[in-house]
């Protein structure tokens, strides 16, 4: 029997691609310098701040004075147009999100997140209308690990207190998140209502799992598990 579904955040819960972006490219521009420079930096730094090692703030600070262009007012202005991205991220959420959360509490199913997440963003996710729903949260700036570390969905599962074969896994597919809950135990499920074509998002369709069009057909899935 479910007792658990556990949720990865970006591209499943909600989605970068329904509003302007603000990652690499973007900030470069706002810095004056070129991308292929700031990257030199940026993504090089990717890993320190997933895992919590280094802060966004930390990095903007090195790529500006590197660059010869360092402002506290260019510093403040960069770091508040990448937390007013994460946050309007919230603002464009699938419908049947919500509804889909509140129908797997009515059913007094657990609620879990496991995400690859930086210090920005574990902030903004914490302040967000989501954050109630979870009874266990997993962030890898937090725990110094990150998915597809099995470790991480270790956690989840014993801070939910149930067994991986109680669980759902729903993600995009980033990550090899989906081939880790399998190989865990747990019942994935690809979530593809934020999937676009011709769009640069992170994962695409799976066919080796089972795909839900919709946030509901995560809890119809539920049901349907309930009845076998």
């Amino acid at each position: 029997m479910i007792k658990a579904v556990i949720f990865d955040m970006f591209e499943t819960l909600i989605t970068h691609f329904e509003s302007p972006l603000y990652m690499g490219k973007q900030i470069a521009e706002d810095m004056g310098v070129a991308e292929k420079k700031f990257r030199e930096i940026w993504d090089t730094t990717d890993d320190e701040r997933t895992l919590g090692i280094k802060s966004f703030e930390e990095v903007i600070e090195e790529a500006l004075k590197v660059n010869d262009r360092y402002s506290a007012e260019l510093f403040e202005e960069i770091v508040r147009k990448r937390k007013a991205s994460k946050v309007e991220c919230f603002h464009h959420l699938h419908p049947q999100i919500i509804p889909m959360l509140t129908a797997l509490k009515e059913q007094n199913i657990k609620i879990g997140l496991i995400t690859n997440c930086y210090f920005e963003e574990r902030d903004v996710i914490r302040e967000s209308i989501l954050f109630e729903y979870f009874d266990a949260v997993c962030m890898s700036c937090e725990l110094g690990m990150k998915k597809p570390d099995i470790g991480i969905f270790q956690k989840c599962v014993s801070e939910l207190s149930v067994t991986s074969g109680e669980c759902l896994y729903v993600g995009d597919g980033g990550s090899f998140e989906l081939e880790t809950a399998r190989s865990f135990g747990m019942y994935p499920i690809q979530a593809v209502w934020y999937l676009k074509d011709g769009v640069n998002q992170p994962a695409k369709r799976k066919e080796e799992f089972l795909q839900a069009e919709s946030p509901m057909d995560v809890v119809r899935e539920v049901k349907r598990e309930h009845l076998q």
